[in-house]
């Protein structure tokens, strides 16, 4: 089912709700400019089957309302559009699945309303705490000197894009999602394309936003909330990551309390079918042991 609930005065968020209604919520959130079907209907598919699997898209991404230079927001705005999603649906509590600024908006939801969570899964993201990382000789690293950005994605981050029509645009994406998928994993770039060209089509168009590289990123610090959680997590670590590459997971992991952490092997920044299955697995163990 799909349909569109008012976020805010002249700010409706597209959602897509699959699954049984009888099952328990699994709110998926999607990173930086990406829409809800950012994540693959194949793994939607497989978690639908134990989940009422809810999806969305993010202000000024999808069908969702683009309107940032209007109407400007702090990115915690967007972790309050997910709550908004659930109460547009009448869903109490829900599992949560986070991936980049999507598992930063997760952590914010961990943060400041624990009361709503079921449980929480974070992939290919940071962790909003300025706590050490502590190395397994016991060495303490601040999280500003843990490992950066790619150069390579850092290089193509800081292009403009220009409009050179429809196909330069697929092509310019399918280069990113070689760049973000790391080098461990064979790149399908058909499979790539394909998810691409369902993206624009769902949106209407193929204009990129840059209204969450805008957005204000202040006070998303929540070491302290973080580090007494009682959210059951489970954090994903891929060692071809690279926008947050390890050691960041096991950071991430040290700075929530109870965190799990397993790895996917060859997983990067990116969702293709190699990931699909063990994905799957490791959320749905995740959500079903509790």
């Amino acid at each position: 089912m799909e349909r569109f609930i008012d976020a805010a005065p002249g700010v409706r968020l597209w959602i897509e709700d699959r699954g049984g209604t009888g099952a328990s919520p699994l709110l998926l959130i999607m990173g930086a400019q990406a829409p809800g079907l950012g994540w693959p209907d194949e793994l939607v598919d497989t978690l639908s089957s134990r989940h009422r699997v809810i999806r969305y898209d993010h202000r000024d991404t999808g069908r969702s309302t683009w309107a940032f230079d209007q109407r400007p927001y702090p990115l915690s705005q967007l972790a309050e559009d997910a709550l908004t999603v659930l109460d547009g649906l009448d869903v109490e509590r829900a599992h949560i699945v986070g991936m980049s600024l999507g598992g930063m908006l997760a952590q914010l939801l961990i943060a400041d309303h624990p009361d709503r969570l079921l449980s929480a899964t974070l992939l290919g993201t940071s962790a909003l705490s300025t706590a050490h990382y502590v190395q397994p000789d016991g060495t303490r690293i601040p999280p500003e000197e843990l490992p950066g950005i790619a150069p390579r994605l850092l290089d193509m981050w800081s292009r403009p894009v220009a409009d050179l029509g429809l196909e330069a645009e697929l092509e310019r994406r399918v280069e990113h999602s070689l760049i973000l998928g790391g080098n461990q994993l064979p790149f399908d770039a058909e499979y790539a394309r394909a998810l691409e060209l369902k993206i624009i089509e769902h949106t209407g168009h193929y204009a990129t936003s840059t209204a969450h590289a805008r957005a204000d990123a202040s006070n998303l610090n929540r070491t302290e909330q973080l580090a007494q959680t009682a959210v059951p997590t489970l954090v994903i670590s891929a060692p071809a990551e690279p926008v947050y590459p390890p050691p960041h997971p096991h950071h991430l992991a040290q700075a929530i309390q109870g965190a799990r952490i397993i790895e996917i092997p060859g997983m990067g920044h990116a969702l293709p079918r190699e990931v699909h299955t063990p994905l799957a697995a490791a959320i749905l163990d995740h959500t079903t042991r509790l």
